[in-house]
């Protein structure tokens, strides 16, 4: 004879929710810095990178990298390729990414890194 317990559905609402929390908490804590800020959601990232430094970021599983920035225009290395970006351009993409230039000042360059969900 098989004796089964009865699981209640919020039970297992509750614990799926954790899990999913869990889950986020661990990719979102996989994120690090160095002369830079991040922000990031399950698939994207603001990059903060502080002006006139070395910065990098590891973010959703790859290195971005801020190489130089000259006006308006910006260098950065994500996942090892390199970019030229304009503010206002589309976003441009690279390894799985769509990578794109919110805002350069003299004090930081904002860039977006997100997954590309069509491909």
């Amino acid at each position: 004879m098989t004796i089964r317990r009865a699981t209640s559905a919020p039970a297992r609402r509750a614990a799926g929710l954790l899990a999913g929390l869990a889950l986020g908490a661990a990719l979102l804590a996989g994120c690090s810095s160095e002369g830079a800020e991040t922000d990031c959601g399950l698939d994207a990232c603001t990059i903060t990178f502080d002006g006139g430094v070395e910065a990098s970021a590891r973010i959703l599983g790859v290195e971005a990298k801020l190489v130089g920035a000259d006006g308006d225009q910006v260098t950065v290395e994500v996942a090892g390729e390199q970019l030229s970006l304009t503010v206002g351009q589309q976003a441009t993409e690279v390894a799985g990414f769509q990578v794109s230039l919110d805002s350069v000042t003299e004090q930081q360059v904002v860039v977006r890194v997100a997954r590309d969900l069509s491909a």
